[in-house]
């Protein structure tokens, strides 16, 4: 149980009942956040500490379990009698209270401190505050390139960068940005998880980039020069003659790079067959096939 739990009544705070439902909740914080948000109040003091007010209320609402904690505690001290003392039930008001340990250490009320599990020397204990999930969506070249981006998360807006090369699904910590700690506790931290955009031509694979090429007919056979696309212009690959169709060629470096790492450019060839031929193409190819007729392709197969 939290000191400030008994100083503070979030409901108050965010300005609800506390028969509010957690969509209600929500809804209050973030208009309250956004209020008095330091990027919106930039040097107003008393706007800062409204904010982290704000938070530290909706930390502790905003999870049902430490909700139902911060519920039971509240409503033994608001009850305001407990037996145990001479004479029958003792009252006690909070801000006649110096300490805790008046309340729950020794004395009439020493077993109320054996209830909660703390006694008069207890105090709490600094806790980081939980972290904070958000998504953020980027083009393919934004999460090639890198880009830093405002983020709206939970009513304030937070400055991420993005580091290049990053992957699809990757999750992105901001350090100290996710729910203040309670007790002089550090703050929690914000999870970015990425989205990356699909490219036209390009396929990706970590680090790799994917590309096909068509390749005529003669080019497969004979062997040819031919241009490849990448990210920044163009490569000129060069195919040997009675090359596959669906061969895959490796151009080193010319993948994503990354602080870390460089990838490749995988180009895989695709035969491309002709949907109409003219009458020289058509009367060369007869040629050839009928050069071609004593060797059966599918010999190896059996038939």
């Amino acid at each position: 149980m939290r000191r400030e739990w008994l100083e503070k009544d979030y409901y108050q705070v965010l300005g609800v009942t506390p028969g509010a439902s957690a969509a209600e909740i929500k809804k209050a914080y973030r208009k309250l956040a956004q209020q008095y948000h330091p990027d919106n109040n930039p040097g107003d003091t008393a706007a800062e500490s409204r904010f982290k007010e704000v938070s530290e209320a909706y930390a502790t609402l905003s999870s049902d379990e430490e909700r139902s904690s911060y519920d039971a505690a509240r409503d033994a001290v608001r009850r305001g009698s407990f037996t145990g003392g001479p004479g029958g039930s003792q009252y006690v008001r909070i801000e006649d209270l110096n300490d805790l340990g008046d309340l729950f250490g020794g004395g009439v009320f020493g077993g109320l401190g054996d209830l909660f599990g703390f006694g008069r020397q207890s105090r709490p204990a600094p806790q980081r505050g939980r972290d904070r999930d958000t998504e953020v969506s980027l083009t393919f070249h934004e999460a090639v390139s890198g880009v830093t981006r405002k983020i709206e998360a939970d009513g304030r807006t937070v400055t991420v960068k993005i580091p290049a090369g990053v992957d699809d699904g990757a999750l992105i910590r901001v350090r100290g940005k996710g729910w203040p700690g309670s007790g002089g506790g550090p703050a929690g931290d914000l999870l970015v998880r990425v989205h990356a955009g699909h490219h036209p031509v390009f396929e990706r694979s970590g680090a790799d980039l994917k590309v096909t090429v068509p390749v005529s007919y003669a080019e497969a056979a004979l062997g040819a020069e031919v241009a490849a696309p990448t990210l920044d212009g163009k490569v000129t690959l060069r195919i040997p003659p009675g090359t596959p169709g669906g061969k895959t060629f490796r151009v080193r470096g010319r993948g994503v790079t990354a602080p870390d790492r460089s990838g490749d450019l995988l180009v895989t060839v695709q035969v491309e067959v002709p949907a109409a031929l003219g009458d020289e193409a058509r009367q060369l190819l007869e040629q050839l096939r009928e050069i071609e007729s004593h060797h059966n392709p599918r010999a190896h197969l059996g038939v």
